[in-house]
Order: C-alpha cells, then structure tokens, then sequence
C-alpha cells in the first residue's frame, strides 16, 4: 500500500452504526473531499454495491465504483473508516472496517491485493476493529503487507 498514500485525512475513526448505503456514501463523500473522485463516483459505488456485496469476510468491506464510474477517478485512493459496532452488509455479515477506494487504470487491482494481504488474518482486523487513533490505523495497515 506504500503507492497508495495513506494518511490521516483518509481515516475516520469510532462512527456511530448507520445503514450500509450511509456508510458507502460516507466513504464516497471522503473519496472527494481529499480528491481522489468526483461526486457521480458515489452512484457508482452504491450501484455497485446493489449488484455485489463489497463486503469480504473477517469484518471487513471494501466497496468502489463500478467499471463505467471510472471516468470519475481524479486518482487512485483509499479511505479507511472504522465502525465499532459495525454496519450490516446483509446475510449477518457485519464490517467493522469501511475501506473506500478508487483506482485509476488497473491500479485499484493492486489496492484490492494490499487490503487482501493484511485483512486475510483477523488480528489485524480485530487491532483495526478497536484502535483509538488514525496514526494506529495507518501503521496496521502499512505493517501487516510486509
């Protein structure tokens, strides 16, 4: 993830529970306030996200738009937001970890690898699920891709 800066402008920590679609919309609306998207990739991630669920196992849900919002993407980018009490992604899956992001060309490939490689082992999303800082946030996921 080391491409893909992560700093803590793109973290948001200890949200209140809210619905799947808010907390979409949310990691949308933090894609475009650091400029990473234009405000119609927010569709295309709510779009996406009725066809498909984002949400990949241990807790963790990755939503982005889908292929035709990528004329939105201004850059790639990742947005990380930590929801204690966790969102319902359907089926009894409950994310605890929203990561929005947006890759230009191909590269969202390489950020969907990057969070892939850290969630895959559920310490790291259980130390992501309970941290009390962004700088915590940031050296989780940097350290758990070496």
């Amino acid at each position: 993830m080391n491409k893909f800066i992560l700093n803590e402008n793109n973290v948001l920590i200890g949200l209140e529970c809210e619905s799947r679609d808010e907390a979409i919309k949310r990691a949308g609306k933090l894609l475009v306030k650091n400029g990473y998207v234009q405000r119609e990739y927010i569709e295309g991630m709510i779009k996406r996200e009725n066809n498909i669920s984002s949400y990949i196992g241990n807790g963790v849900a990755i939503p982005h738009g889908m292929p035709e919002y990528k004329k939105y993407i201004n850059k790639s980018g990742i947005v990380v937001i930590q929801y204690p009490e966790g969102i319902d992604f359907g089926r009894n899956n409950i994310a605890y970890i929203v990561i929005g992001i947006a890759g230009k060309n191909d590269e969202h490939v390489d950020i969907l690898s990057s969070i892939a490689i850290v969630c895959q082992y559920e310490e790291n999303v259980n130390k992501l699920k309970y941290v009390k800082t962004k700088k915590e946030v940031i050296k989780i996921l940097m350290e758990g891709e070496e």
